[in-house]
């Protein structure tokens, strides 16, 4: 099993700056990408970012891309979410997920293990 804890959402004005944090504990060698994946009220759940656990390759989501950066340290079994320019449109809560696999993000609903969330609300 893996534990996911996700930490650092918040309100903020647009054009401003959030750092999320996903806490991995637990069987983590299991892992072999991470993904921020987050979900605004009444909206289809949106891939944002993946990682890949073992060489650190990354792909964004289109609405996210040149804005938002994952990243990860390994020794603290930490994945990170860097985020800025924000948009009211980035408004929603923000998951962090594992899966066993790389998936695409059409099929990131079937990932393997969830956090619970944090809120990112971005005010205009």
């Amino acid at each position: 099993q893996v534990q996911l804890v996700e930490s650092g959402g918040g309100s903020v004005q647009a054009g401003g700056s959030l750092r999320l944090s996903c806490e991995v504990s637990g069987d983590v060698y299991s892992t072999v990408c991470m993904y921020w994946v987050r979900q605004a009220p009444g909206k289809e759940r949106e891939g944002v970012a993946r990682i890949t656990r073992s060489g650190s390759s990354t792909t964004y989501g289109d609405s996210v891309k040149g804005r938002f950066t994952i990243s990860q340290d390994k020794a603290k079994n930490t994945v990170y979410l860097q985020m800025n320019s924000l948009k009211p449109e980035d408004t929603a809560m923000y998951y962090c997920a594992a899966d066993r696999s790389c998936r695409w993000f059409t099929g990131i609903a079937n990932c393997d293990y969830w956090g619970q969330g944090t809120q990112v609300t971005v005010s205009s």
